[in-house]
Order: C-alpha cells, then sequence, then structure tokens
C-alpha cells in the first residue's frame, strides 16, 4: 500500500473476542501497525512504542490498533502482562495483513522466510493511507509516527 490508496475494510476479533469492524472507524484518523508476533522482543520494544504516544493520539481522538496472526488469547496476555491499552486485533487468516501488504519474504537471523512485515500506516478521515513506513525498524519508530502525524493535522 502506498499514500493515496484506500486502506482495506476489516473485520477482526480484538484482544477480547470482540468483533471490530474498519466501520468503526468511518470518518477517523487512525495508525494501524503490523508486527509478527506477541511478547517476542522486537515486538514488545515497538508496542511499548505506541504505548508510549497513546495518550497523546488519544487527546486527538486518534487510535493505535496493532494487527499481527496471534489469536485472541495471545493478544490478551500480551496486553495484560505490558499494560497495553489499544486495540490488539487478531488475523490468524491473513486477511487484512496480505491486503495491506504486510506479508511477505523477509531476513530473519540470516535466512530468507516468509511472514509478517513489520509495516505502520497512518489512514486518514477518508480511509486513504496518508504516511507509510513499509519496513519498519523498531528504535524510535512510534516517535516517527507521532512526528507525521503532528505534521499532518497541524
Amino acid at each position: 500500500m502506498e499514500v493515496g490508496d484506500k486502506f482495506p475494510a476489516f473485520r477482526l476479533p480484538d484482544e477480547n473476542g470482540q468483533t471490530f469492524d474498519s466501520a468503526m472507524l468511518e470518518g477517523v484518523m487512525f495508525v494501524v501497525y503490523f508486527y509478527p508476533r506477541d511478547n517476542t522482543p522486537g515486538c514488545t520494544k515497538e508496542a511499548l512504542g505506541f504505548s508510549e504516544i497513546y495518550k497523546k493520539l488519544m487527546v486527538r481522538n486518534i487510535p493505535i490498533i496493532g494487527v499481527s496472526k496471534d489469536s485472541p488469547e495471545s493478544h490478551r496476555k500480551f496486553a495484560d502482562k505490558h499494560g497495553l491499552r489499544f486495540k490488539l486485533l487478531s488475523d490468524q487468516e491473513l486477511e487484512l495483513i496480505k491486503a495491506a501488504g504486510a506479508w511477505g519474504k523477509k531476513m530473519m537471523y540470516g535466512r530468507e522466510t516468509e511472514g509478517t512485515v513489520r509495516s505502520t500506516y497512518v489512514i486518514g478521515k477518508d480511509g486513504r493511507v496518508e504516511a507509510v513506513w513499509p519496513k519498519v525498524r523498531v528504535e524510535g519508530h512510534a516517535d516517527e509516527v507521532y512526528a507525521k502525524i503532528k505534521q499532518l493535522v497541524g
């Protein structure tokens, strides 16, 4: 996905097993980030980074949504363990992950593998991608996202 593309509609279970529908975000800017797996070092660091900017974004009514192929139960444990207050969606069938272009070949421990490519999107009120990070480096990433949102909304 690129800036200007319409972000795909989705309907996925959250960390509580409740269905979360993208229609609930109509007319709202939001951040969606894709990550490989709950409770791994990089994914935990990334989630904690987003947790640090959560309040600053919610003051502007800009929700954060994390998406991985982990189960809702895994997400619940991850959220509880780290005090995460934003939505974590379970995409076990890889529907949104693939539709958003967050699935593909990547290097892991020196070997090429296929899986979730760590990526982040800022979606505008019109449902279109306003910013994209296709291959995220965890260190400082949440701050980059926050800076970009400040630039977009003033």
